[in-house]
């Protein structure tokens, strides 16, 4: 049974950090691209950082300088620092698994991220 589960959301003021984990299991997670995607009220899901299997990165337009992905494979966890959080970043994050020559993906529930002041 494959299982994505994500921590570390919560309530920030604008400025401040947050750490998002999402751990693995069920998943060889050293061969899956990782993702983390966010979702705010009223608007779809977003692609907001990937790491590699070779650990190269991306981030959207939006969040580069202030987030950074990064996977640790032996604990089967990828995580997602986020710093000088504004209230655009306020979302449910998703962390996602992707392997797609393979067409399988996987998804965690989501941690709700709120940016407020």
């Amino acid at each position: 049974q494959v299982q994505l589960v994500e921590s570390g959301g919560g309530l920030v003021q604008p400025g401040g950090s947050l750490s998002l984990s999402c751990e693995a299991s069920g998943i060889a997670f050293s061969v899956y691209t990782m993702n983390w995607y966010r979702q705010a009220p009223g608007k779809q899901r977003e692609l907001v950082a990937t790491i590699t299997t070779n650990r190269r990165t991306n981030y959207a337009d939006s969040v580069k300088g202030r987030f950074t992905i990064s996977r640790d494979n032996a604990k089967n966890t990828v995580y997602l620092q986020m710093n000088s959080l504004n209230l655009e970043d306020t979302a449910v994050y998703y962390c996602n698994a992707d392997w797609s020559a393979l067409r399988r993906s996987y998804w965690g529930q989501g941690t709700q991220v709120t940016v407020s002041s």
